[in-house]
């Protein structure tokens, strides 16, 4: 009796150790980079809205150097005029949503994560092409049926093709997408759905644009929107960056 006991228990302990030895543990999947806490902002709505006041009053207080020492008579500014206040602009739009999200204390790569600036994955270019169909069906549909979008060439105020390349193509995509996906959409999304958040977003980002042609605000409005959509999809606003700067870069050459 005691014998079967023990060949039973060491059949039993034999298999047990066979069925560990063929379990076959799933492949894991990489990881999502954009954690279930999103949106990453840890200010709301009221902060947001008020950040880009702050932002725009920083950019034209930092510019105020570069408008009276590059002021012509006639009232135009100088290449180095123009190329301070744009840098000035691109700084208060830097500036100011990372203080805000260096609020209660934050490293600077948690500064960054806050806005926003985070690894995506290859998925991540599907989103980008679909942004950009919608984009261009939307604009095709608005040159064809509405308008013919017109803006300012302010290109060459800022004098050698460098330096327009660096202010367009560069730090404008750049500072806009913290400030208005990172702060702006991302506060947004603290306090409202993701479509109202990203309509708000986008109108108040074409909307900053009238200054350089009206006719153009409403495709921007679009953009706006869509690159806050890009940005909810993905996790990252580097995607947007990115096509914020195809878009200049395309701008820049009809130019």
């Amino acid at each position: 009796m005691r014998s079967r006991v023990r060949v039973v228990r060491e059949t039993c302990e034999t298999a047990g150790d066979m069925e560990g030895k063929l379990t076959v543990d799933p492949v894991a999947e990489p990881p999502d980079p954009r954690p279930s806490g999103f949106p990453y902002a840890n200010w709301g709505p009221g902060t947001a809205l008020a950040g880009v006041l702050v932002a725009l009053a920083a950019g034209i207080a930092l510019g105020i150097p570069a408008v009276i020492a590059g002021h012509k008579d006639n009232g135009d500014l100088t290449t180095f005029g123009n190329v301070g206040v744009q840098l000035a602009t691109a700084l208060g739009f830097l500036l100011v949503p990372m203080a805000i999200a260096g609020q209660r204390g934050a490293s600077g790569m948690e500064i960054l994560r806050r806005l926003g600036v985070r690894p995506f994955r290859p998925s991540a270019l599907k989103w980008m092409a679909a942004a950009i169909g919608a984009y261009l069906v939307f604009a095709t549909f608005y040159s064809l049926v509405i308008v013919q979008p017109e803006q300012k060439d302010i290109a060459e105020g800022f004098g050698a093709v460098p330096l327009q390349v660096l202010l367009i193509v560069i730090a404008a995509p750049i500072s806009e997408e913290v400030c208005f996906r990172g702060m702006l959409y991302g506060g947004l999304r603290k306090g409202l759905a993701r479509i109202p958040a990203a309509l708000v977003a986008g109108f108040i980002f074409g909307g900053l644009h009238a200054l350089t042609g009206v006719s153009a605000v409403p495709p921007l409005m679009v953009f706006g929107f869509l690159l806050c959509l890009l940005y909810e999809k993905t996790g990252s606003i580097v995607p947007g960056i990115l096509l914020h700067m195809l878009n200049n870069s395309v701008a820049l050459l009809g130019q």
